[in-house]
């Protein structure tokens, strides 16, 4: 099976303070792939390094389809074909949907994107949305939605979602979840961040891993989450001797 996403010991500091410590993971083609872990567990980080972030000093290597993009800017690694979906959306006032759907349509475009646009506007119910700023004045679960109709109308090779759940409410988590599973392809992997096993109800990821302490301590199926759920990170933090490190760039306003 051809892998989209190797991670091979990445490691990832500010200053003095080491974040992530060897974070070994693979993601193969066709798959949805969660990572959970507790606040300051590095998860953030993981996702910053990945996208070229330029805060952190990092080592290690990561291959997205076989190809090293360590070193690479941000945009290299978009066209190559990473995509992250953001937490916390920003509204960008003054650019409509519409014109980021032409940017796209300009970037990844072939002849079938037009159709491409029209089959995922009329799936996801974007269509009052194109002529609006960017998730300007629109709820949760409606950013989210715009961030999984950007995803489809782009076609990643990886997509990493960042608590695409964060802030939704059980409707919203429940239809953002469908819209992972629904993004499904075996020209696609998928990396699901999230604190929070609720989402992982509606959907069926291939795999879990839990990240603590900078590092990915455990992996495994559904029995991971259902073990989390009974006892808790802590739970499993003292049973690895492990204490939280927190991820500085959080604390900035």
């Amino acid at each position: 099976m051809r892998n989209a996403l190797v991670i091979k010991d990445l490691h990832a500091s500010i200053g003095d303070l080491e974040i992530l410590k060897g974070v070994d993971l693979e993601i193969p083609f066709g798959e949805v792939h969660a990572l959970m872990g507790p606040n300051g567990s590095g998860k953030s980080t993981l996702s910053h390094v990945l996208m070229g972030k330029d805060d952190y000093t990092s080592s290690g290597s990561v291959l997205l389809d076989g190809e090293e993009i360590m070193g690479l800017g941000v945009d290299e690694r978009a066209r190559k074909g990473l995509f992250e979906a953001f937490q916390y959306p920003v509204e960008v006032p003054g650019v409509s949907l519409d014109d980021l759907v032409e940017e796209i349509g300009g970037a990844v475009g072939n002849g079938d994107f037009a159709s491409r646009v029209a089959a995922s506007t009329a799936q996801l119910g974007m269509g009052r949305f194109l002529k609006r700023p960017i998730n300007e004045g629109l709820s949760g679960g409606e950013k989210k939605r715009s961030e999984m109709f950007q995803l489809a109308l782009v076609q990643p090779k990886v997509a990493v979602l960042d608590e695409i759940d964060s802030g939704l409410d059980v409707d919203a988590v429940r239809e953002v979840a469908g819209l992972v599973e629904s993004s499904r392809s075996e020209n696609l992997g998928v990396l699901v961040i999230t604190h929070y096993s609720r989402i992982l109800n509606y959907m069926k990821p291939d795999r879990i891993h839990v990240m603590i302490g900078g590092r990915i301590v455990r992996s495994g199926g559904r029995e991971v989450a259902d073990e989390l759920e009974d006892t808790g990170y802590e739970a499993l933090r003292a049973e690895l001797g492990l204490v939280p490190v927190r991820d500085p760039l959080l604390d900035l306003p």
